[in-house]
This record gives structure tokens, C-alpha cells and sequence, in this order.
């Protein structure tokens, strides 16, 4: 509950921090509307909506309305897919304000004490020390592979929790040892005739849990003609701080990469997460205030790119023959990686470049999938109804493959064929796999 104090001080906050040239920027118009899946799913709330929250914002600024727990609870309910920015005729950066929102609410408002030493222990002493991450992971790996996983599985004992994450448990991809974890390269050579220096965001989680991923990533790069690096010093990109209220976080884990990939003179620096590069070009937002570090972050902002993006540009889908096994391919947009970094037809040309793949597009493919981060957990029920709506979109396109971009969204959609008794029917890969599946296959013929 939040006291009368706390929300003072709050809403005191709200009028200094939160930019209202910005609130506004929104000319209520709704275009915004149709394209929110919790405006949509909570029956047409306003409440629920980005036209909806903004009033609620500036209602704190101007004092007509308590930061109290509905508007938390309704700030809380977005998923932050940023949709409504692409449709807005105002341009409107509602993900920009509604970070500053939760950031404010989540700093000055009394946590409980298990709430104050979980969010210490996840946003201070996990994400950014990836040592403590391979760590963790290789926990989750030894719980895998030395048969516990299956003792719990068939003891019913995942029953006790939640049905989305007992069905999350039983889709998490198969962790790699420890040791593989920690041989990790700093340098690797292009294999075809050099065309560009690029470095790698390896990320934590993509570096852990999504290895495989991270290496087939770069393995298509080294096809495509580019030599890469890959800084030891890089951190977490800071998106779940950023997303989560914890800003200061944010900006020191943004510092840490700003500084290890400014003095390595590339072309490029390329991501293969769309939650990260999204947060990455952000960059220049979140040390706006910062005389020191916000020209840093711009030119940082210049060099993000995502992997399909620069396969494309490097025309490796007219270079590489590439094939697959026949099957029908659907694709799921990352939400970040349309809506905040632009890229969505380079994804769709390498597919259909592939032979084998029929690719087919399906129908609200750009619209949130309702993983979101952590939201899959925090928010189950309302995440449950927005994968709901997507498997029924999949389903239609009669895709046997299900490719996205995000680590994020493979989960999620491997949540949702499981959840739909579709394993063995379908499938969802990453399309860093996917491309190497095809360079790998078509090695063969």
C-alpha cells in the first residue's frame, strides 16, 4: 500500500521528471488503439491503452489524480512493446515516458522487505557481473542433465507453481557446460573475402542460456565477409533495469558498454536480440542529462545493427546457397526490433531466400507475442490471453517452423506449441539457427 507520504513525494517527482512537452505531444486521436494488445484483451479499456496511461501521467502532473495503486497497477500491465510508436501521427515516445514513470513510482515508493531483496539480488548482484550469470546458468544446467529435471517433472511437483511457468520449465533450451560458457573467443577472422569490421553484443543471456545461438550468429557474420570482435568488457545491455524502474542501473551498465566497444574502430556493432538492440539505441535517451557520456552514447547509437540487417546489406542471401528440409516457415516480429530499431523486411528476405522453406506470412505477425521481458511471469494471466491470440494466428498460417529474433519470443512461442499440444507438429528457432541450419544443409547436398 502506498502511503499518503509516498505518493507526495511521488507525484512531486512526476512534475519535475516527466517530460510534458512529450505527455502533450498525444492528440488522444487513437490511432494508438487497435495496435495495444492490453487495450484489446482487457475488453477495450482506456485505462489499459498508451492514449489511456499518458492521460493518467499527466493527471499525476497536474495533480488531478493520486499516483496511487491503479495507476501503478495500469502502468505496470504494459508490456512496453512500443507498438504505438509506429502508428502514432504524433511520434509521441511513449516508451520513453513510460519508463520515467515506472522509474519514479519504483524509487520512491516502500517495497516489502522478500520484494527489496529479490530486486537487490536480481538487478544488482545477477545481470551485471556475467560471471555470476554462467553461474546461475550452469546451475540450470546441472539440474538438466543430471536427470533431477525429469524427478521433479514426474513428481507433479511443478503443479505447485503457476501453469505457465511448469510449461516455461519443460521448454528452456538444453544449457551448455560451464566450461563452454567460459571459453568464449575475443577475435574471430571472416571467412569469405572481408567486407566489414564488426563487433559483437554477445549479451548475458544470449552468452548463456542462448550459446548455441550467439555462435551461430557469428559464424553466419564470418560467411557473410566480416571480421569480428568481441569485448570482454562488455555487460548487460540494461533493458530489464530500464524496463523494471531501476534507471541508475541502467545508465551504469550503458556507460560500461559505451566504453568497451568505442575504442575498437568498427563498422558495425551487431546485435541478435531485439529487446537489447532496441535498449542499446536508447542509449542517447537514457544519458540525455549527461554532458559527459551523451555524444558517447550517440555515436554508440550510429553503429547498433541488428544481424539480418547486415546479412542483407552484405547480400549473403544471394551469395550463400541456402536449404532446408521441406517445411512451411511463418515468422513472429520482435516487437523491439520493429518498433523501436526499424528492421522488418531484412528478416523476411533471408527466409524466402532459403530453398525448402515456403515462407508464408502470418496474419498480425508484428503484434506482441506477450513475452515481454519478465512480463510472461509477473503478468501470466494477461500474458497467457496475448499468446493465446498468437498461437491462433500460427496455426492458421500452417507453418511448421515458427522463426523470431528475439530469445524472449522463441520462448514464449515455444510456451505456446507446448501449451497447444503442438510439439512434434511445430517448432520455433531462432533465425540465427535457422540460416545455419540451411548454410549447414545445403554444405551437404
Amino acid at each position: 500500500m502506498t502511503t499518503a507520504k509516498e505518493k507526495q513525494v511521488i507525484q512531486s517527482e512526476f512534475q519535475k521528471r516527466m517530460d510534458e512537452d512529450e505527455l502533450l505531444n498525444c492528440m488522444r486521436c487513437g490511432f494508438c488503439l487497435p495496435s495495444c494488445p492490453t487495450y484489446v484483451e482487457s475488453g477495450f479499456k482506456e485505462s489499459h491503452s498508451p492514449r489511456g496511461r499518458i492521460a493518467l501521467m499527466k493527471g499525476v502532473v497536474d495533480g488531478l489524480i493520486e499516483p496511487d495503486e491503479d495507476v501503478e497497477r495500469t502502468l505496470d500491465l504494459c508490456l512496453g512493446c512500443r507498438a504505438c510508436e509506429p502508428v502514432c501521427p504524433s511520434g509521441v515516445k511513449y516508451g520513453h515516458l513510460l519508463e520515467e514513470a515506472r522509474d519514479i513510482i519504483n524509487q520512491h515508493k516502500k517495497h516489502s522487505l522478500p520484494v527489496r531483496v529479490l530486486r537487490k539480488t536480481v538487478f544488482n548482484g545477477l545481470f551485471p557481473h556475467q560471471d555470476r550469470m554462467r553461474m546461475m546458468t550452469g546451475m540450470l544446467g546441472i539440474y538438466q542433465r543430471s536427470g533431477v529435471q525429469k524427478v521433479v517433472q514426474n513428481s507433479g511437483m511443478m503443479k505447485l507453481f503457476p501453469e505457465s511457468m511448469a510449461t516455461m520449465e519443460r521448454v528452456l533450451p538444453q544449457v551448455p557446460r560451464l566450461k563452454k560458457m567460459k571459453d568464449r573467443p575475443s577475435y574471430l577472422p571472416s571467412i569469405a573475402e572481408q567486407k566489414k569490421k564488426v563487433a559483437f553484443f554477445s549479451g548475458c543471456l544470449m552468452d548463456t542460456m542462448f550459446l548455441d545461438t550467439n555462435n551461430a550468429t557469428m559464424k553466419l557474420l564470418q560467411h557473410a565477409g566480416c571480421e569480428i570482435v568481441i569485448p570482454k568488457s562488455q555487460a548487460c545491455c540494461g533493458a530489464l533495469h530500464g524496463h523494471s524502474g531501476e534507471k541508475d542501473g541502467a545508465k551504469e551498465l550503458a556507460k560500461r558498454n559505451i566504453a568497451a566497444f568505442e575504442e575498437i574502430g568498427v563498422d558495425y556493432i551487431i546485435t541478435n536480440a531485439g529487446g537489447c538492440g532496441a535498449f542499446l539505441v536508447d542509449y542517447d535517451h537514457l544519458l540525455k542529462d549527461d554532458a559527459e557520456w551523451y555524444s558517447r552514447a550517440v555515436a554508440f547509437k550510429e553503429k547498433i545493427k541488428d544481424m539480418s540487417a547486415i546479412l542483407v546489406e552484405l547480400e549473403f542471401h544471394k551469395k550463400m546457397k541456402l536449404h532446408v528440409r521441406p517445411q512451411k516457415v511463418t515468422y513472429q516480429d520482435s516487437c523491439h526490433l520493429k518498433n523501436v530499431q526499424g528492421t522488418f523486411l531484412q528478416p523476411r528476405m533471408l527466409l524466402q531466400a532459403v530453398e525448402g522453406a515456403a515462407f508464408i506470412e502470418m496474419k498480425d505477425a508484428d503484434r506482441c507475442c506477450g513475452s515481454a521481458g519478465i512480463y510472461n511471469i509477473v503478468e501470466s494471466e494477461m500474458s497467457m490471453k496475448i499468446l493465446d491470440h498468437k498461437m491462433e494466428k500460427a496455426a492458421e498460417s500452417q507453418a511448421t517452423t515458427i522463426v523470431t529474433a528475439n530469445p524472449g519470443c522463441l520462448l514464449q512461442m515455444k510456451l505456446g506449441i507446448e501449451r497447444e499440444g503442438l510439439s512434434g507438429l511445430m517448432r520455433a528457432v531462432h533465425i540465427a539457427d535457422f540460416l545455419l541450419e540451411a548454410v549447414e544443409e545445403a554444405d551437404k547436398l
